[in-house]
């Protein structure tokens, strides 16, 4: 080979490994999982629309200013089986492309949701040609015989049918945006599962159920046996943990069984679409999850799923995914989250209840969990005031994503999350011990104490050094002390102004035994660039950090603050 064909395939070579860099894609940095685009991490400060909201040009041009208005910089968008492919074999991709160029004009990605053979279990997403062939396209049937209204993931004419017509999305979205990067991400189906019991009792499905469990899965949990969830670990070990056999014989004969024999089917199912659609257009692929909550058993909430519990299962069956992802809708979010965020799961919070506290939940996301991103559900039908407090959080968000990122995957950051039930958290770095509540825990906000129902105060820490900390969010308050100091006086015990609160009261002392003490030296709000630099606001100090006691931000406000922290004896 001469010198020139060889430089001619070395710069071909390098071109498409560019191309391919340019392309959004996910990352590991330490622990983190980032979602790089434009070859930048990016946090996703989402919203999706609602399921009807971007069926018509009109909801799309009305809905995307006020998207940008409130913040967000991704938008999450249904694409829709039945209208894409109203007639079989033919394609419209006008509401993708509106969607698109819509986003465009508004600075926003996007993330397309395919509403394909499932969306909540249901397969009212396919269309009418599809829904009238049932004999073509079974359906899936309950113990009892009853045809669903949810295709049966076990018919290969189903498979093909959903395939041919994402593929076919997939293809239209990289000629029409490859080169743009406006789609940074695409969820495949929605929330799918099995309802009315834990799995499909078609022959088709009967017959797979009944025949030894397959040796790709069989194979995938002997090779991560110390790593599985301990939930299937549990259940696999009470057989001893077989290796032949029938489902039944290999995990018991249960109804969690059921569920791990649908939860794999769909995943094989999931990873027929992914792996093609890799092929095409190699952008981040995720599934999300309907919860299991509410004490539900599986078929009361979509069973097989792809859930905490069922994790290894799923990545069996498809390891062209990317991500698990929760929808949330039950409370508890430090809770929820935390099943989410796993060694081998990345948390990305793509549908969430819209409320009032999805800021501070968002904060906590990022702070906590490394989230790859944050998106509360029919976000097009905030109200004005929703609006607005959310806005706020995600402005301040936008501005900690360079630090964030810088530090993502090194354990430097914690989220706080607090209401009247969970309003403290302790936090321990090396000898100092940072104590964070609800802003609510001091005594001077009447609100705190007139019988309603507290806000959620939340936001997270970032440490820069030894004696540096970013302290950013909403309703919350912050003491620094030496795990040596003995604390007596409590803030509850004083006046906003420091002084005690009533006289008369005896004030406890004890024998101080030496050592250091950790006092605040400067707490300054600041604002943050696109490259991470400060940029100073105001300083706080006298009432403001309790005469240096703490440092606080209010509930009605999103605030970032540099805290340097200094020693003395």
């Amino acid at each position: 080979m001469n010198l020139r064909k060889s430089f001619i395939l070395l710069g071909t070579a390098v071109a498409f490994f560019t191309q391919a860099q340019d392309i959004p894609h996910l990352q590991k940095k330490g622990t983190a999982t980032q979602l790089m685009v434009d070859n930048k991490p990016f946090l996703i400060l989402g919203g999706e629309l609602g399921n009807s909201s971007a069926s018509s040009f009109q909801d799309i041009e009305r809905d995307f200013p006020k998207l940008q208005n409130m913040g967000l910089n991704t938008v999450l968008v249904p694409a829709y089986w039945d209208l894409i492919e109203q007639q079989e074999g033919k394609f419209d991709f006008s509401l993708i492309d509106k969607t698109i160029n819509q986003a465009r004009t508004n600075n926003l990605k996007v993330v397309f949701l395919w509403f394909g053979s499932w969306k909540n279990s249901m397969s009212c997403y396919a269309p009418l040609w599809f829904k009238q062939d049932y004999k073509k396209y079974p359906r899936a049937y309950s113990k009892a015989g009853k045809p669903l209204e949810i295709a049966s993931s076990f018919s290969k004419n189903v498979l093909e049918a959903d395939k041919k017509a994402y593929l076919e999305l997939i293809k239209h979205i990289s000629d029409f945006d490859k080169d743009k990067g406006t789609v940074v991400m695409v969820q495949v189906e929605n929330e799918i599962g099995m309802l009315e019991g834990a799995r499909d009792y078609s022959k088709e499905a009967n017959a797979a159920f009944n025949a030894q469990v397959p040796e790709q899965l069989i194979n995938f949990l002997t090779k991560n046996k110390k790593e599985l969830h301990p939930s299937l670990s549990e259940k696999w070990g009470k057989q001893g943990f077989k290796t032949k056999g029938n489902w039944q014989e290999i995990f018991g004969a249960d109804l969690y069984t059921d569920e791990l024999f649908t939860a794999y089917s769909y995943a094989k199912y999931v990873e027929e679409l992914a792996k093609e659609s890799r092929k095409i257009y190699n952008l981040p692929l995720y599934v999300n999850a309907a919860m299991n909550s509410r004490n539900r058993q599986p078929g009361e909430y979509p069973a097989g799923g792809p859930l905490a519990h069922l994790v290894d299962i799923w990545h069996a069956g498809a390891p062209s995914i990317d991500i698990l992802a929760p929808d949330f809708y039950d409370g508890d979010f430090a809770e929820w989250s935390s099943k989410y965020k796993l060694h081998n799961n990345p948390l990305f919070v793509p549908e969430i209840k819209m409320t009032q506290n999805n800021g501070v939940q968002a904060f906590y996301a990022f702070g906590e969990h490394d989230a790859i991103g944050y998106s509360p559900f029919s976000i097009e039908n905030n109200s004005e005031t929703g609006s607005k407090r959310l806005a706020e959080a995600y402005s301040k968000l936008k501005e900690l994503m360079p630090l964030l990122a810088k530090y993502q995957g090194q354990g430097q950051s914690k989220g706080l999350l607090f209401d009247q039930k969970n309003s403290e958290r302790i936090i321990n770095y090396d000898d100092l011990k940072i104590t964070a509540r609800h802003y609510f825990s001091l005594p001077w906000d009447p609100r705190a104490k007139n019988g309603n129902v507290w806000p959620e105060g939340g936001g997270l820490i970032l440490r820069l050094a030894k004696d540096e900390y970013i302290i950013a969010g909403s309703g919350i308050v912050v003491e620094f002390e030496k795990e040596s100091e003995k604390k007596v006086i409590q803030a509850k015990d004083l006046g906003e102004d420091g002084f005690a609160a009533q006289g008369g009261k005896s004030q406890t002392q004890t024998v101080w035994n030496g050592g250091k003490r950790a006092g605040i030296g400067s707490v300054d709000e600041v604002s943050i660039d696109e490259n991470g630099k400060f940029k100073y606001i105001r300083r706080l100090n006298g009432d403001q950090t309790h005469q240096g006691r703490h440092v606080r931000i209010g509930v009605d406000d999103f605030q970032i603050l540099q805290v340097r922290l200094y020693e003395y004896q």
